[in-house]
């Protein structure tokens, strides 16, 4: 008789001798995706720093426009900004400086980098969030709606108005809306955080921001919502026609049970994942948005620093952006695996 053990013999829940442990299982994905995490990262500063010196134009020439500046001020100035320096100098000084946790210094502002970042962030993520969880509770309410009534009038009208919506170009239907509710009708203000010159305090000034957030926040889910709305429709489509929702209707349930208890839970993992991915490129896409309406965040300083171009502030601006969107996508992956069975087994 053999004394080997099979998995037969072991106690009922107990993980075969062979099989990995689940918590060392896990702590190697986890690693294998953070170490994935950090090529991005290492990529994101290399390319922060080299992509943005190809760019047209002068920063020294830009700080100096308008002003009477000769030619001895303008070698000064150039090689106080270090760009005399060999391109190696440069980079080094900048992974220095992004060790040490500073971002450099900006020429057109004057302030360190990091200083404007953090004074822009607030604003940036205000926005974003509230587009993000209207998108998100708009666009999965509509898409299950639409899955469940699949063919009818309901369905074709929501799914061709998230595409239409989906494919407009950003900038120009904040234009339009910019045009029609603020400089034609006069419903919203056309830009800015609050009125300028303001001096109201408490429930007045949180009503000056919603006022002026309307407009932007608008633009931002029109174009982003639609996303949400097809991945929650073709999610629970599949699960339409599981032997399980058949089983709940033959014990008697009504249909709005059946879809919200049965069917909309299994169909949340695709959207759930995809929520986490798409929430660093929103914070990122704030852009094109900040731009038109003039919003005081990130965005609006991106755009201002390609204008100079000021070096400093667009590798900041860039660095954070990206490692936004790594650490967003970190998490997805993290979050998929967890509420993945599959995964988890794998």
């Amino acid at each position: 008789m053999s004394n080997a053990l099979s998995a037969a013999d072991l106690v009922p829940g107990e993980p075969a001798l062979d099989e990995p442990p689940r918590a060392s299982s896990w702590l190697r994905y986890a690693a294998l995706k953070a170490g994935g995490a950090v090529v991005s990262l290492i990529m994101v500063v290399l390319l922060g720093f080299f992509a943005f010196r190809i760019l047209p134009g002068d920063p020294v020439r830009s700080l100096a426009e308008g002003r009477r500046v000769s030619a001895e001020q303008m070698e000064l100035l150039r090689e106080q900004l270090g760009f005399n320096d060999p391109l190696l100098t440069q980079f080094l000084r900048y992974l220095t400086d992004l060790a040490q946790g500073r971002l450099g210094y900006s020429y057109t502002y004057s302030e360190p980098v990091l200083n404007l970042i953090l004074d822009r962030l607030g604003p940036t993520l205000l926005l974003t969030g509230t587009a993000a969880l209207i998108s998100v509770v708009l666009g999965l309410w509509l898409g299950q709606r639409a899955a469940w009534r699949r063919g009818s009038l309901f369905d074709k009208t929501q799914t061709g108005l998230a595409l239409v919506f989906w494919s407009v170009p950003t900038f120009w239907l904040g234009l339009i809306l910019l045009l029609v509710f603020g400089g034609g009708l006069h419903w919203f203000p056309t830009g800015g955080l609050v009125t300028a010159g303001t001096t109201a305090t408490g429930f007045p000034l949180l009503w000056d921001v919603a006022r002026h957030m309307v407009l932007p926040v608008v633009t931002m889910v029109a174009v982003v919502y639609a996303q949400y709305l097809m991945v929650m429709r073709a999610s629970l489509f599949e699960e339409m026609t599981s032997d399980y929702l058949q089983t709940a209707r033959a014990k008697g349930l009504r249909e709005d049970l059946v879809r919200r208890r049965h069917a909309v839970p299994n169909a949340l993992l695709p959207t759930v994942t995809l929520i986490f991915l798409t929430l660093g490129g929103l914070v990122g896409g704030a852009v094109t948005v900040e731009t038109v309406f003039s919003w005081p965040g990130l965005g609006l300083l991106t755009f201002q620093a390609l204008s100079a171009p000021d070096f400093p502030l667009l590798q900041g601006t860039f660095v954070v952006f990206s490692s936004i969107v790594i650490v967003m996508n970190f998490l997805a992956d993290l979050l998929y695996r967890f509420l993945d069975p599959r995964l988890r087994a794998a």
